[in-house]
């Protein structure tokens, strides 16, 4: 259901649906083999008013900060991290673009 709901919210983007549920993917592998070493998936559960992401933009800021920290020292480039924001955000943000 949450991989529907992800799609959906990627069409609204405008961009093709199947480049855009490709990108989502492509984030999600990302974020499982660079990113889980440090923190597990529910630290972007958190309530609303707790959480410390609060926007897009503050997201984008998060994931290019600390895409250098991974364990396994991989360079993320800037389609990388901006597909990474795109798993979180239609993972679990959804945050308006």
């Amino acid at each position: 259901m949450t991989r529907w709901l992800a799609l959906g919210a990627v069409a609204l983007l405008g961009l093709p649906l199947e480049a855009a549920a490709q990108n989502i993917e492509r984030g999600r592998l990302l974020y499982e083999k660079h990113c889980t070493g440090c923190h597990y998936e529910r630290v972007h559960q958190r309530p609303r008013g707790t959480s410390e992401v609060q926007n897009i933009t503050h997201l984008r800021q998060l994931v290019a900060s600390r895409s250098t920290l991974t364990m396994t020292k991989y360079r993320f480039t800037a389609q990388d991290k901006e597909d990474v924001v795109q798993y979180l955000n239609a993972s679990y943000y959804k945050f308006a673009k």
